[in-house]
């Protein structure tokens, strides 16, 4: 069983940079896909980023230039580092894992994910 636990939301002025983290700690044995989704009120998730295990990302079209994706493993840490952060990011964001298969391309789709975090609130301010 995977444990993920974000923390870094908060609110922030338009233009602006958070750093948002997830503790996956309570890792079990292998390796996992992570991501990072967020939920706007009454909308499905989007998923924002993914990483491999190998460091292979990918990005939602609407994040890419101002988000950065990267795990630290010796931690079992992800971060979404967030620049330059519009008030259309305002969200709830979630991190995610799955355990990693060379039979799967990278995913930012929900449905692909196991295991899933409680979320953390991010508002932004024009």
């Amino acid at each position: 069983q995977v444990q993920l636990v974000e923390s870094g939301g908060g609110s922030v002025q338009s233009g602006g940079s958070l750093r948002l983290s997830c503790d996956a700690s309570r890792y079990t044995k292998g390796a996992y896909d992570m991501a990072w989704f967020r939920q706007f009120p009454g909308k499905e998730r989007e998923g924002v980023a993914a990483i491999s295990p190998d460091g292979g990302t990918t990005y939602a079209d609407s994040v890419k230039g101002r988000f950065t994706i990267a795990r630290d493993f010796p931690k079992n840490t992800q971060y979404l580092q967030m620049d330059n952060i519009k008030p259309e990011d305002t969200a709830m964001y979630y991190c995610a894992a799955r355990p990693f298969s060379n039979f799967n391309s990278l995913s930012r789709r929900a449905r692909d994910y196991n295991y899933w975090g409680q979320g953390t609130q991010v508002t932004v301010s024009s």
